[in-house]
């Protein structure tokens, strides 16, 4: 990999200096300037800069966190803070000499992962310096800020050796950065840069390993933090899939406590018509989609059963007892036959995946129909009509004898 196109973009012309031997230091300052005049001697060529860093007799493993500050600013910092040393060289190559452009930083990504090879053992002193400037967002300009977002998420993009994700994302968690609203810009053009080259997928794992993937409303400030906010967002900046993700954590989160208040109020014997108001509730604040509600209570409902180990006639009994006990609520939501439909689909998709339940279909059908939960035109519907493949071949043969019945009544009547 050649890196001698990075210097095209950064500031400053070629400094011309005539190359010497440069003794090892034994001070940072002196170790700065160092580092400082082989930049210099190879005019920002980051391939001969490497190799020269490479075969210099300099302590890396003593002034590595000052190795990654003249990286980063071009020269040496003052202790605790990113303001530059009044005294001491400084080069004109470094990322933040750059233009914010992934073409410009790129190169000193690839530069800092073969140094790593090299010296994995800098992997920290890069964790030290990061962290560092990130607490210290605040005080670089707008510009800068855009350049470290682009420089981490190349790093993370090129799997820069040993990086761990929660080194980037926690020191962000700053309140006075938050309520700035500079964390929320920083972390947008990281995600933008970042899902360049990247799916979804790999964003949602590099926030999980930095603790980060239920978080995404603590980048906002405060004042901010609601999901349409994060919507609004994330979507004006062109992050819509982003968006999609949110909206689905938090669909998992509210069916969460919603089946959790449901379970409680089930195992304490908690009255059919005050359950039923208490889940009406969650639902309508959760804006919860009715579908949804539906196979969530066939869900819990059958949670609740205390199944048998191999004794399938107790199953079966357990059942079919559980929906007749609660069909009160479950007809409370099936309140057309498209969400009677969406409940038939919900009992056939788990008769069919729970094999203790694989014989019960009809039974459980017949039941609810017989507690008026299933309308015989729904049942009908199904059985001619219906789109779920999942067993279906069988279960409609199942159903024949109770659809048959079913005909003759209403040709009797």
């Amino acid at each position: 990999m050649q890196f001698t196109f990075f210097c095209n973009y950064c500031r400053g012309t070629r400094i011309k200096t005539r190359k010497r031997n440069i003794a090892a230091p034994l001070d940072p300052a002196s170790f700065s300037d160092a580092i400082v005049q082989i930049y210099l001697d190879n005019g920002g060529d980051l391939e001969l800069i490497a190799k020269s860093i490479e075969s210099s007799d300099l302590n890396f493993s003593r002034y590595g966190d000052t190795f990654f500050e003249v990286v980063f600013v071009g020269g040496r910092t003052q202790p605790g803070t990113i303001k530059p040393e009044e005294e001491g060289d400084r080069h004109p190559y470094s990322v933040l000499d750059c233009a914010a452009q992934r073409e410009a930083i790129l190169p000193s990504v690839l530069y800092i992962q073969k140094t790593l090879r090299r010296k994995p053992f800098l992997i920290k002193n890069l964790e030290n310096v990061m962290r560092k400037f990130l607490q210290s967002l605040e005080f670089f300009e707008e510009n800068e800020r855009k350049k470290l977002a682009i420089f981490t998420a190349l790093a993370f993009s090129q799997k820069l050796s040993g990086l761990p994700p929660e080194t980037v994302f926690q020191p962000l968690l700053k309140d006075n950065l938050v309520a700035k609203g500079i964390v929320l810009s920083f972390i947008t053009e990281f995600f933008k840069e970042y899902l360049k080259e990247n799916s979804l997928d790999d964003l949602i794992g590099l926030l999980k390993k930095g603790k980060m993937e239920d978080g995404l409303l603590d980048f906002f400030p405060s004042a901010k933090r609601s999901s349409e906010a994060l919507s609004e967002h994330f979507t004006k900046e062109g992050l819509a899939s982003l968006v999609e993700y949110n909206e689905k954590k938090m669909f998992e989160v509210k069916l969460k406590e919603i089946k959790s208040t449901l379970t409680t109020m089930i195992n304490d014997e908690a009255e059919i018509p005050e359950i039923i108001e208490t889940v009406k509730q969650q639902v309508k604040d959760a804006k919860f989609p009715d579908i949804e509600v539906i196979r969530m209570l066939w869900d819990v409902l059958m949670e609740a059963v205390q199944w048998s180990g191999k004794n399938q006639q107790q199953n079966s009994n357990s059942a079919l007892r559980q929906v007749k006990a609660w069909a009160e609520l479950l007809n409370a939501f099936c309140t057309s036959g498209r969400l009677e439909l969406e409940l038939i689909y919900k009992v056939q998709t788990q008769c069919y995946e729970d094999a203790k339940l694989m014989k019960l279909f009809p039974e459980i059908i017949r039941t609810l129909y017989d507690q008026d939960v299933l309308a015989e035109d729904t049942i009908l519907l199904w059985f001619r009509k219906g789109s779920n493949p999942k067993g279906r071949q069988s279960f409609v043969k199942a159903l024949e004898p109770f659809v048959k019945w079913l005909e003759e009544a209403e040709e009797e009547e």
